[in-house]
């Protein structure tokens, strides 16, 4: 199965500050399937979509004309050895648990 194939992620580029960021990001993760992390490497949008060339069992339906980034993907680590999740410092699935961080984070907010 390809796990990494159900599955995008978009770096936001600078980490969010302001509140006005977060409430950005609150819209964000309040659509299905849309979620936000940060790791070592920063933050992310993660969205939960399987690609759409991949095949039951998870083979890949255009292997030999795939995208270049699924050719330079490396699967020494994989989230089947570990769920990516294990590797996020925060993560927020939904927009409770981010309005939540948001809450503590700025002890203005919703004030």
């Amino acid at each position: 199965m390809s796990k990494c194939c159900t599955y995008i992620t978009q770096a936001l580029g600078a980490a969010p500050r302001s509140k006005a960021e977060f409430e950005h990001l609150l819209w964000q993760v309040s659509h299905q399937g849309v979620g936000l992390y940060r790791d070592s490497d920063g933050w992310y949008l993660i969205i939960d979509t399987p690609c759409s060339h991949l095949r039951p069992g998870g083979v890949c339906a255009i292997y030999d004309q795939r995208p270049q980034i699924c050719r330079d993907y490396d699967n020494d680590w994989c989230e089947l050895d570990a769920p990516a999740e294990d590797g996020f410092d925060l993560y927020f699935r939904d927009y409770e648990a981010l309005l939540t961080y948001c809450r503590k984070r700025f002890k203005t907010w919703g004030k």
